[in-house]
């Protein structure tokens, strides 16, 4: 269990990420006909005539209760920063009605939480949502540069993001596989979920990558299909971000992933944060967010 001193921190870390107001999209368009899959754009906040394109995918542990509008002021300092961005709605688990919890009650050190993802939904949503993408920017978006797409999410969207990545290397007969790597400059996972064994042995955020996957029932059959760890290598730039002082989702997660990727023949950069935990990375206020731009931008530009 985390000290008082660093749970305090981690709180205080939290309540400064979810202290700003909501930030509407510019235009928001359908990739299916469900209300969750949607994709919120923003364009570029400076004069760029073409900007490179971020993809955001969202965390919140594959729950429904969080929903992409708190990485909204995220997605606004990206294009604030010159960046344009899309951020992906996806179907979740459990009651959205069910009151948010504090990341420690996330960590299962409350009560038990919603389940988390829905399966095959959950990945159905972010495949689709991939697919649908370029046509859509082309619409919608016209100064962003598809050439220059970077794809990053956080924590649960974290882990999305990774296995969107991978999905060439999926199993044959995955409903999910293409036939070759995504058009990506890179991809930028934050504080990811990105090896769903560790973090099943490590109880993250109330068991959800248990939850994910349907249960002990189904965890062995469906990992490797949704297991960013065991989809390796990819051929796509990779960089993890991640505080030292994450409690919700802990470094040795993602260093796991550094590890798999290393041993697959792939070298995947890891950047951690002194004195930094979970949600600083996705907030403007932070000086973590500041580094998370830096190192989209050497992918992008």
């Amino acid at each position: 269990m985390p000290d008082d001193a660093a749970a305090a921190r981690a709180a205080a870390e939290e309540e400064s990420a979810f202290s700003h107001p909501p930030v509407d999209p510019d235009v928001t368009a359908a990739y299916g006909d469900h209300p969750d899959q949607v994709i919120d754009f923003y364009a570029p906040r400076t004069d760029t005539p073409l900007a490179p394109l971020v993809v955001v995918l969202h965390g919140g542990a594959w729950r429904a209760r969080f929903d992409r509008r708190h990485i909204t002021p995220f997605a606004d300092y990206l294009a604030r920063r010159g960046f344009a961005v899309a951020t992906v709605e996806y179907r979740r688990g459990g009651d959205p009605r069910i009151p948010a919890q504090s990341s420690g009650s996330e960590a299962g050190s409350g009560a038990p939480a919603p389940l988390a993802g829905r399966w095959p939904d959950t990945f159905d949503d972010v495949a689709a949502a991939m697919d649908a993408l370029p046509a859509l920017v082309r619409e919608v978006l016209p100064r962003a540069d598809p050439r220059r797409t970077v794809l990053t999410g956080h924590s649960a969207g974290g882990h999305l993001a990774l296995w969107a990545a991978a999905r060439h290397v999926l199993p044959a007969g995955a409903p999910w596989r293409t036939d070759g790597p995504a058009p990506l400059r890179g991809v930028v996972a934050l504080a990811p979920i990105a090896d769903l064994a560790v973090a099943e042995k490590l109880d993250v955020c109330g068991n959800a990558a248990l939850q994910l996957l349907g249960g002990h029932d189904h965890f062995a059959e469906r990992q490797a299909y949704a297991d960013p760890a065991l989809l390796l290598p990819t051929g796509i730039a990779t960089t993890l971000v991640q505080g030292r002082t994450d409690l919700v989702v802990p470094q040795a997660v993602a260093e796991s992933y550094a590890d798999a990727a290393a041993k697959a023949g792939e070298v995947v950069g890891l950047t951690l944060l002194e004195d930094v935990g979970h949600f600083p990375l996705i907030d403007p206020a932070a000086d973590a967010c500041a580094v998370v731009a830096e190192e989209i931008a050497q992918l992008a530009w």
